[in-house]
């Protein structure tokens, strides 16, 4: 296999140098692009219908995970001796005929969905009903008492439309304004996701909140985000009150015409957002109006969790994890495809997770117990890791690290790595040696605005403090063995036009041996964590260092 022998060169020169030893791997078993392939090509088929949550693509995505695991030797690792977990979730769906509209001293007009305007509900209702709402823009709706920041100003948001911008205040700041570098400059912070501001219009109130979508402040363009395709989904809440009735983006040029219709210069205040006196502008004479229908049922959804016991200390875990699902059947494409089978993101990552489990079981046990997750409903919020996160089957204080696959790159191999949020944890450190052992290097990601590190499900376990590292083909363009950078761009572009929609399907192209590159990294980290008594550590300035401080005596 060329990947593996290049690697066994690449190993054994290192050896001899006496470079990162620790983490040289046994290549008589080892991580198999041919494997990656065939498994991606097996869940992204028709057959699994786009992986969606509640659906028939469900149960025939966890049955096929059991069996696959099974198979290997593994335990199951869910909930009273199961392989799952449950993940109680609402699932809506936008109906028609839906109707949507801005009025402007009377004068109406009418907005698109997905056209104008793109929308849904998380709330459990069969109709959402909006009538003559006042309008307020918000800036980025940033509060942030640490920063000397507060958007809001005490403005009272109960029963109004909040608008905002996406990303953080110094996204586009220029050098010499107050406020660059205030937010990490173009790396996006959790104040710059929509879930931060759809959270903070539901704290305050508002009836409804709309983000106008900016591509670059995104990270991605209006295809993505209107492929859910008025469809939804939420965990089971107390008070419905925790989620606005109504949420979604409004698209840049319909925001433009709205505000030059109110009198307003959208371009100007977006300028003023950017200073912390900023004061939340509300639309004079302007109304929102929405009748909506909605179906809105319950979905027992899953977690799917296998387990190799660890043989000293089998009460400390590592955790390998990737989400199951996609965006499962929407409207036809250009091509005339409706299911959209997510290959890359994530059936690739779950290629990896099982890769993983393969080749551990494959080889001696470790001495930690090793679990392999799967979450549900990722695409929709990372509601299946903040499940787990909630009601963690494993104790949080005592799981080592979590190790995070979701999209790598199908171009081939690499002479680097690209991480995602770079200087939070000592598993960096752990990622440094592990690619030295491959001849390869470290570089941060190139596109931080993009908030890659609040975006996939390691993020709900970092909150708990669990140290985590994602890897995330998306953070930038590789340095490709063969073209560099240029090659490693080119194939960013390709893949970014089929993120999230149909084309996002195997294809005998695809080249694997990149791939099977990064999850044999997890494989050296985690070989090392899984017969240590080390415990990662985040670094002092990390904003996660604090909660796991809390549980620094359970570890002792």
């Amino acid at each position: 296999m060329k990947f593996a022998s290049k690697s066994s060169s690449l190993l054994s020169l290192i050896s001899v140098l006496g470079a990162a030893a620790a983490f040289a791997a046994d290549t008589s078993i080892s991580i198999d692009p041919e494997r990656l392939s065939q498994t991606v090509k097996v869940l992204a088929s028709d057959e699994f219908e786009g992986r969606g949550p509640g659906t028939p693509g469900e149960a025939k995505t966890i049955e096929w995970l059991t069996k696959s695991f099974r198979e290997l030797g593994l335990e199951p690792g869910g909930e009273r001796g199961s392989w799952t977990q449950s993940v109680p979730l609402v699932r809506t769906q936008i109906g028609s005929p839906a109707t949507m509209s801005i009025a402007i001293e009377g004068k109406e007009r009418a907005l698109a969905q997905s056209n104008d305007v793109y929308v849904s509900t998380v709330r459990k209702v069969d109709r959402v009903s909006i009538e003559s709402a006042p309008v307020v823009f918000v800036g980025y709706g940033v509060t942030a008492p640490e920063r000397q920041w507060d958007d809001y100003k005490k403005v009272d948001l109960r029963g109004k439309v909040a608008l905002y911008l996406i990303n953080d205040p110094d996204f586009y700041a220029k050098p010499g304004e107050p406020v660059a570098g205030r937010f990490g400059d173009r790396r996006m912070t959790y104040y710059g996701r929509w879930t931060y501001k759809f959270e903070e219009a539901a704290r305050r109130g508002a009836l409804a909140a709309l983000i106008v979508h900016d591509t670059d402040g995104a990270g991605y363009g209006w295809s993505t985000v209107i492929a859910p395709a008025g469809e939804n989904y939420d965990i089971v809440r107390e008070s419905p009150n925790e989620r606005v009735l109504l949420q979604g983006w409004l698209a840049s040029a319909a925001a433009t015409e709205i505000f030059k219709s109110a009198g307003l210069d959208l371009a100007a205040l977006s300028v003023q957002a950017r200073r912390a006196d900023f004061a939340p502008v509300e639309l004079k004479n302007v109304r929102f109006d929405a009748n909506l229908p909605v179906t809105a049922t319950l979905a027992e959804s899953r977690n799917f969790l296998a387990r190799i016991p660890g043989s000293k200390r089998p009460a400390e875990t590592i955790m390998f994890a990737a989400h199951w699902d996609a965006y499962g059947i929407g409207p036809p494409d250009a091509q005339g495809r409706r299911i959209r089978p997510g290959a890359n993101d994530d059936a690739l990552g779950l290629a990896g997770v099982l890769e993983l489990a393969r080749v551990f079981k494959a080889g001696p046990q470790p001495e930690r117990t090793l679990v392999f997750a799967a979450w549900t409903a990722e695409e929709r919020g990372l509601l299946g890791s903040q499940t787990y996160a909630a009601k963690p089957l494993y104790p949080v204080e005592k799981t080592v690290a979590n190790l995070t696959l979701d999209i790598l790159q199908t171009a081939g191999l690499a002479k680097d790595v690209l991480l995602v949020g770079a200087g939070q944890s000592e598993l960096e450190d752990d990622l440094a040696r592990a690619a030295a052992a491959q001849g390869r290097v470290v570089t941060p990601e190139s596109l931080p605005e993009r908030g890659l590190f609040y975006r996939a499900d390691h993020f709900p376990l970092a909150r708990t403090g669990v140290p985590v590292l994602l890897l995330m083909a998306i953070s930038g363009a590789a340095d490709m063995r063969e073209g560099g950078r240029e090659a490693g761009n080119r194939w960013l572009e390709g893949y970014m036009r089929c993120y999230h929609q149909p084309c996002d399907a195997w294809d005998a192209s695809l080249d694997f041996r990149g791939a099977a590159q990064d999850v044999e990294l997890f494989h050296a980290i985690g070989k090392d964590l899984a017969s240590s008594t080390r415990w990662p550590q985040w670094r002092a300035d990390s904003e996660f260092h604090a909660v796991r401080a809390k549980s620094n005596a359970a570890r002792r």
